[in-house]
Order: structure tokens, then C-alpha cells, then sequence
């Protein structure tokens, strides 16, 4: 590669947030006008009884409610990710996700579409419902699919692009060079290739889901493990746990500011500010 990877992340990130939205945003209207014109040519081709505005209503109708259920998507997915490990647990909940997901789609934009023909002085009948709504969830379905195919497939080129740290395995032969159970380096896969991380040189850990990020020098690496988990395996006299969703080296805070509520806040030497919850303030000052 000619740019350096994490450069052109690093670019990347203040743009994210409109980047991401922008696509979900682009992706549908432009297949909320392609299908309209698509369906306006099939009406004129075959000389079917329809106004020009009825095909319209029909796509854009859909394509927005579509679009407002991404976040719940996404969020759902967070919620229930489809890892090789938990596929079976969660596979389920998503099956039920995809009938939830195609039940709100139908009611919405039937709603939509009502409003949209009384404002022309015309009424909507959307048919059988029984047989419409299983028409509907046929095509719902591969919907919800492509857009967790999407997530999974933008989450992987980005583990790449940042890189993706995990505990060193125990040798095949022979003794372990260091400690397994409290590991000094983490291995941090990048762009195929490995490289080193000590344990000691990791500022703060956020929990995100089923992962834990590892902050180290700015750049955040994801370890695919809980909070609970690699709490024991890293030195109780230099890493704290101040929050369920953190954890920090103590030799890179610099400030504690307390708060009115009994929590408090930590300022990294970097700048970050944590949260300490009033459950570990006590643990921390100790």
C-alpha cells in the first residue's frame, strides 16, 4: 500500500460519524428514486390505471421507514452480535428481530402512504393484509440480512485498518517465555502482520460490547474478551478498574476530579476524561 494505513485512518476518523451516516442516508434515496422510475416506466409501458404520484408515494414511503430502522438495526446487532461463538444464542433473537423489523416497515408505511392519498383526495388500500404481510417479509427479511452483512463487513475492513490485539497463547512445547495467566505483551494483529504490545504500556480499557478496547499511545486496539475476564490477568498495583466499562493504568492519570453526585472524573495525561463510578472511587483511592 502506497498510504500508510493508520494514517489514513487517523483521516478518517473525524469524518466517521458523517461518513457512515451519509451512506445509509445515500443508499436509500437513491434507491427510493431508481425504483420510482423504474416502477413509473412499468406503469407506462403497460398501461396500468395509476397515477404518476402513486409510485412515488409507494418507494419513497418505504425506502424512509426503511432508512429510520437502520439505528434500531445497528443497535440490535450491538446487542446481539453474530460471532462464530455465539451464533447459535443469538441467531434466534435476530430471526425475531427480522419479524419486528418487517412488522414496523409495514405499519409505518402503510401510515405514510394513507397520509400521502388523503393529501390527493384519494384512499389507500393496501390488500390483504395477512397475504401482504407475508409478501412483505419475504423481501424484509434480505433487507435486515444485507444490512447486518454491511455492518459486519465495514467493522472488518476497519479491525484491519486499526488492528486487533489478543493474549498470547500458550506455547505448543516447552515452557512459556512469560507468564500466560498475567501476560506482559498482548499481540496485536495489523494488516497481516504482528507486533508486540506491553501490558504496561496500555493507558485505559473500555469495555465496547463483547470486546475491550486496549487505548495505547492514542490508537485503540480491540481485544475480543469481557472486562471481567482480563481484569485478573493485569497488575492489581498498576491497573484499576473505575468503572464497569473501565479500566485505567494509574500511572497515566493526572488529575481525579471529584463530582457533586459521589462519582467522579479522571483526566488522562493525554486529556480523556473517564468516568469513576462511586462503586470503585473508594478502590481507587486506596
Amino acid at each position: 500500500m502506497t498510504i500508510d494505513s493508520r494514517s489514513l485512518l487517523e483521516r478518517y476518523q473525524p469524518y466517521r460519524r458523517f461518513f457512515e451516516t451519509g451512506f445509509w442516508i445515500f443508499n436509500y434515496l437513491l434507491q427510493a428514486t431508481t425504483n420510482s422510475v423504474i416502477v413509473l416506466l412499468d406503469v407506462e409501458r403497460v398501461h396500468l390505471d395509476f397515477a404518476p404520484w402513486e409510485p412515488i408515494v409507494w418507494e419513497w414511503s418505504s425506502n424512509l421507514v426503511l432508512l429510520a430502522l437502520v439505528p434500531a438495526v445497528i443497535a440490535f446487532e450491538r446487542r446481539f452480535p453474530l460471532y462464530l461463538n455465539q451464533l447459535r444464542r443469538h441467531l434466534p433473537w435476530h430471526v425475531l428481530g427480522s419479524v419486528v423489523f418487517s412488522l414496523v416497515h409495514v405499519l409505518a408505511m402503510v401510515g405514510l402512504r394513507h397520509l400521502a392519498y388523503a393529501w390527493y383526495g384519494e384512499s389507500y388500500d393496501f390488500g390483504s393484509w395477512p397475504r401482504e404481510l407475508a409478501y412483505e417479509y419475504l423481501k424484509d427479511w434480505q433487507t435486515y440480512g444485507t444490512i447486518l452483512l454491511i455492518v459486519a463487513v465495514y467493522h472488518l475492513v476497519l479491525l484491519r485498518m486499526q488492528g486487533e490485539a489478543r493474549l498470547l497463547d500458550a506455547p505448543d512445547e516447552g515452557p512459556a517465555v512469560e507468564p500466560v495467566e498475567r501476560p506482559e505483551r498482548f499481540l496485536v494483529r495489523k494488516l497481516g502482520k504482528e507486533f508486540l504490545v506491553a501490558a504496561n504500556d496500555i493507558e485505559l480499557l473500555q469495555a465496547s460490547g463483547n470486546y475491550v478496547n486496549l487505548r495505547v499511545r492514542g490508537r485503540e486496539y480491540p481485544l475480543r474478551a469481557t472486562m471481567a475476564g482480563i481484569e485478573p490477568r493485569l497488575d492489581p498495583a498498576r491497573f484499576v478498574r473505575v468503572h464497569r466499562s473501565y479500566m485505567v493504568n494509574l500511572d497515566c492519570v493526572a488529575e481525579i476530579e471529584p463530582l457533586e453526585t459521589g462519582d467522579a472524573r479522571l483526566v488522562m495525561r493525554d486529556g480523556t476524561k473517564v468516568p469513576c463510578s462511586r462503586r470503585y472511587r473508594s478502590a481507587l483511592k486506596r
